[in-house]
């Protein structure tokens, strides 16, 4: 016993000490690394399933940032489209304008021209009475009224006919 070890006091410690380590292993050790492992799994499936929540997330703000980007574009399209039938209606209404225009234009130079031939053949109609009436005070003597009307109507188709020509 040179260093104060007795040999059967070691033995005796020894075998207690693995007889406590086999105990502890057993009832102690694998609860232990049964539970560490448990949790471990948890831990591993918790970040599985977040790194998949995560993916989910990104996919899912792809997802609706396309669907804004194609609702912009519906919308820009739909702004378009209402723009153009706004210009075709546009059109449409000062080609309809125009038209009426034009229509009440010719009604209102037809009426003129109406008017005109109308005032013309009063004034010759005036006129040929007027002559008829100075020539009888001329020649004091009453012509045929239809003869002379004839006479003098032809005279003025001759000189309007001079006139235009």
């Amino acid at each position: 016993m040179v260093l104060g070890l007795d040999l059967a006091t070691f033995v005796g410690q020894l075998v207690s000490f693995l007889i406590l380590l086999g105990l502890l292993v057993y009832f102690g050790y694998k609860p232990l690394r049964r539970m560490l492992d448990e949790r471990s799994k948890r831990i591993k499936e918790s970040m599985e399933q977040a790194e998949a929540t995560r993916k989910e997330y990104e996919q899912a703000k792809v997802a609706v940032a396309e669907q804004i980007s194609q609702a912009r574009e519906e919308g820009q399209a739909v702004i378009t489209q209402a723009a153009q039938i706004g210009d075709r209606l546009k059109e449409e209404a000062r080609a309809e304008a125009r038209r009426e225009a034009q229509a009440i234009a010719e009604r209102t130079r037809l009426e003129l021209e109406r008017e005109r031939d109308k005032l013309i053949d009063d004034l010759r109609q005036e006129f040929v009475d007027t002559a008829i009436l100075a020539a009888e005070k001329v020649i004091k003597e009453t012509l045929d009224k239809e003869k002379h009307k004839k006479l003098i109507e032809e005279a003025l188709e001759e000189s309007t006919t001079f006139k235009e020509g």
